[in-house]
């Protein structure tokens, strides 16, 4: 691929390794043209894109809470010395707790791409299993009908 033009929505698309940011098309091989399989529709293979990005801010907003913690116990150290000390773990635990809760929910987010992914793997090989199925059933009926005389 040289030219840097989206082959779906004729977009400029400067990385295609990665999915167009214009219009969610799928990565592109250079070898091989677009890495689908055959008979695969691209709605098939469309990413969970706002997914990922609420897993990254539920993790990046789990960063910041603990970087305002930290901040925190070191400023009530400096301010008020250790009579701060019970409210400080009071207010530790409290941004843990919710840290630990938003890194939680972006797991989770990302377990859901993976999730619709297995979902939509599934729905492409039971569409071609039955495919391949009812091509296989046509011929047997084929035979066993019995086929009529012809009279003499």
């Amino acid at each position: 691929m040289t030219d840097s033009v989206c082959p779906e929505c004729g977009s400029e698309r400067k990385d295609f390794t990665r999915v167009c940011p214009a219009c969610g098309a799928p990565p592109v091989d250079n070898r091989q043209g677009p890495v689908r399989a055959p008979g695969v529709r691209t709605a098939d293979l469309e990413p969970y894109v706002a997914l990922r990005y609420i897993a990254k801010l539920f993790k990046v907003l789990a960063a910041l809470i603990m970087i305002m913690l930290i901040g925190e116990v070191i400023l009530g150290l400096v301010i008020d010395g250790r009579t701060s000390i019970t409210v400080l773990l009071g207010e530790a635990t409290r941004l843990l707790v919710l840290a630990g809760m938003l890194w939680a929910a972006g797991d989770i987010a990302v377990l859901m791409v993976d999730a619709g992914h297995d979902l939509r793997v599934a729905r492409i090989l039971l569409g071609r299993i039955n495919a391949q199925a009812h091509r296989r059933e046509a011929p047997e009926e084929e035979k066993a009908a019995p086929r009529p005389r012809a009279a003499p």
